[in-house]
């Protein structure tokens, strides 16, 4: 192969190199910080109780002084504690009071509070709270149930606790630590939308060139070496 050949190759190798570089710093970096963190950790689970068993009320059990003002059949009850008040979740998709099988919408704010009270450590303390009907594509509560009640918590990482309104089911808890990983996430799987999708073009498209990008260093490594153009 000829010098120019080989400087025109040379030039092509580092264009691809400049070209992909940022984002396999990016591999790298999020490659690294995914090894040394603690998954659970970055679910929240530091920040949390012990999770409780949901208790499931046979149907059967229901009053029958009650079941005839339900205007649905009844499949699946589950109780709800809210500090002294019960209320059933019935059918995975409404609550009812017991005594009276009136429907309520959704859980009130201090009813969401209590939730948290009983999933949360002692040591965070709700803040501030607030009910959110509408999420981003890029929100650290995205494809969660809502109306939902965001609280805010007191102690290091500036945690949140999302408590699903309708339900009453505690949902997460979103932290510093957890919110470095989703960025990092998104860099990695370069999908910039939903986080999760590795068959996007352009995730496809880098990989490719990185490949060519290492192969073209070997075998520039190769045309360039002392032995062989000794050997030649």
């Amino acid at each position: 192969m000829s010098y120019r050949s080989i400087n025109r190759f040379r030039k092509a190798h580092r264009f691809l190199g400049l070209f992909i570089g940022i984002q396999f710093l990016f591999w790298t970096i999020s490659g690294l910080y995914f090894s040394w963190t603690d998954i659970d950790e970055i679910h929240g689970d530091h920040y949390r109780k012990e999770a409780k068993q949901s208790s499931v009320i046979p149907a059967a059990l229901f009053p029958d002084s009650l079941l005839h003002k339900l205007p649905f059949p009844l499949h699946r009850i589950e109780s709800k504690v809210f500090g002294e008040e019960v209320l059933l979740w019935v059918n995975d998709s409404v609550l009812i009071h017991p005594k009276n099988a009136n429907v309520q919408a959704e859980i009130s704010e201090e009813q969401a509070l209590w939730v948290v009270k009983e999933n949360v450590l002692p040591q965070y303390q709700a803040q501030q709270i607030e009910r959110i009907t509408a999420v981003g594509p890029h929100d650290e509560y995205r494809g969660r149930p809502l109306p939902a009640y965001r609280i805010e918590l007191s102690g290091e990482g500036a945690p949140v606790a999302y408590v699903d309104a309708k339900s009453g089911a505690f949902q997460r808890i979103r932290h510093r630590q957890w919110r470095w990983f989703d960025f990092l996430w998104m860099t990695h799987t370069m999908d910039y939308q939903g986080r999760d999708n590795f068959n996007t073009l352009l995730l496809r498209v880098f990989s490719l060139l990185g490949l060519i990008t290492v192969l073209s260093g070997f075998a520039l490594a190769y045309v360039t070496s002392t032995w062989r153009r000794k050997k030649n």
